[in-house]
């Protein structure tokens, strides 16, 4: 004889709570978190204004049928289009992550937790816009606010979407079982933006219970033999689904309170192994303190310190090649997990995602762009004949630093030994330039990686112009959000 289900629905989830009453309710005080939140938008815009140069990202933008726009639509910049805020957030969102360009987390979980701005500032600049126009859209008139958002509410959110997707990281591995990362951008996304929207805490925690019942998209796409260019645009597609169901929540469209507790069909039976999704650290700016910028390159970051090792050594051995008999690259366990790969590689996807591709760059030619992973380049026979030399190995005390959260080091070391029995030093870099322990030296080199974006696609004259509205940062949070992305819509 069985006995019946209860139907009474239980309090929410308490990660439910917590999420909703951080986006909706925590005051972020810290000087550090904002002062780096500013050089983090800066670096965001100009990943995705870099982008627009590559036909294969730009096939994909404007609007969801073609010709169409959206009075008091929000803008993609660096383009003229005006578009919904759902689909402006796939725009900003591809535009973000198409060169794998910005911020990284690396923890238990890693991901771009810039790639949130496609849903922040998409949502910011559709509201202030009809905050301030004749006719606002009906449905929302109850939630505009009576004046634009300024940015400092956009570096508030950017705050609290880092934070919670990169302490959501710490200690829950999604990867492990076949996960994407862009769940957490969906989750971050949704919470912040329904805070955004006016959400009352009901209609925050039903967004988040509604992202967390998506599930998650499998990470077929970033692994050899499947890797490709759908791991360039996930990141616009889990921000435009965010800013959905937020708006859908705001309707008043009803949430479902264990979404992640449910036995047998909640998420962490379904998804998770039967594993409870927890918080590592309560919420504050951790995140968004310690988050580690590209600077140099655009490079799968496991692989950034190997970059800075290859370039190093590029003038002892740019002339050497041929003589080359073996190069060892010591490195660190989620380095050989992800990007330890060889034979063929078939798009820039592919070889963007290979350590062994991105370390022949930097032995060869001395540096690393975008330009590099494309067939063009791809097709010199030097690259495969490097890669075929080299031999990869854990160092395990890297492994150990790499989860060390008082290091969070992403050590590599490369080693070139000759024919004639001679070698190079062996070359170590455990802190890439973008880490938080360089942060004096690296800032210099995110201002310069803007301003070279804004003046390949802007001109100088208007680089000048871009890059002054974030010297002064009480003007920036002062500037009203449609001023801002007015500034870079062309």
């Amino acid at each position: 004889m069985s006995s019946a289900i209860s139907n009474i629905r239980p309090a929410p989830d308490p990660l439910l709570t917590t999420l909703a009453d951080y986006a909706l309710d925590a005051v972020i005080t810290s000087d550090e978190a904002f002062d780096t939140a500013r050089w983090c938008l800066a670096d965001t815009l100009a990943c995705g204004i870099m982008a627009l140069a590559y036909p294969a990202c730009t096939k994909l933008l404007g609007p969801v049928v073609p010709g169409t726009s959206i009075t008091n639509g929000a803008r993609v910049p660096g383009t003229s289009f005006e578009l919904d805020p759902v689909q402006a957030a796939f725009n900003i969102g591809t535009l973000v992550r198409w060169l794998d360009f910005n911020d990284t987390w690396l923890a238990a979980e890693w991901g771009h937790p810039s790639d949130n701005l496609g849903a922040i500032l998409a949502t910011a600049d559709w509201l202030s816009r009809n905050a301030t126009a004749e006719t606002p859209v009906a449905a929302f008139s109850s939630t505009l606010k009576a004046k634009p958002l300024t940015m400092r509410d956009v570096l508030v959110a950017m705050i609290k979407a880092h934070e919670i997707q990169g302490v959501l990281a710490l200690d829950n591995s999604f990867n492990r079982v076949g996960l994407d990362h862009v769940l957490l951008v969906r989750i971050a996304s949704t919470a912040v933006t329904a805070a955004m929207l006016g959400g009352t805490r009901e209609q925050v925690i039903n967004a988040i219970s509604h992202a967390w019942l998506d599930g998650s998209a499998l990470r077929t796409y970033r692994h050899a033999p499947n890797t490709g260019s759908r791991k360039s645009w996930a990141a616009g597609d889990a921000t435009s689904r965010a800013v959905r169901l937020a708006v859908i929540s705001m309707t008043g469209e009803m949430g479902y309170p264990s979404v992640l507790s449910a036995k047998t069909w909640g998420f962490q039976d379904v998804s998770f192994k039967g594993n409870p999704v927890t918080l590592a650290r309560p919420l504050g700016s951790y995140v968004m303190e310690q988050v580690l910028f590209k600077i140099s390159f655009p490079a799968e970051f496991h692989a950034q310190t190997a970059v800075e090792c290859a370039m190093q050594l590029h003038p002892l051995i740019k002339h050497r090649l041929d003589s080359i008999e073996r190069i060892e690259l010591t490195t660190h366990e989620s380095a050989i997990r992800i990007i330890d790969k060889t034979g063929p590689l078939h798009n820039p996807a592919d070889r963007d995602h290979c350590l062994q591709y991105m370390t022949a760059i930097g032995l060869i030619f001395g540096e690393l762009t975008a330009d590099h992973y494309e067939d063009k380049i791809a097709t010199d026979p030097r690259i495969d004949a490097l890669r075929e030399k080299m031999t990869v190995t854990e160092d395990n005390a890297y492994s150990r630093d790499y989860l060390d959260p008082d290091k969070r080091s992403i050590a590599n070391a490369i080693q070139v030994f000759f024919n004639d029995g001679t070698s190079t030093a062996k070359i170590e870099v455990e802190y890439p330039v973008g880490h938080r322990r360089r942060r004096s030296e690296g800032i210099p080199l995110l201002q310069a990686k803007a301003h070279s974006a804004f003046a390949t696609h802007y001109g100088e004259e208007r680089a000048e112009r871009l890059m002054n509205i974030f010297t002064d940062r009480a003007a920036l949070e002062t500037m009203p959000v449609p001023n801002f992305v007015s500034a870079f819509t062309i």
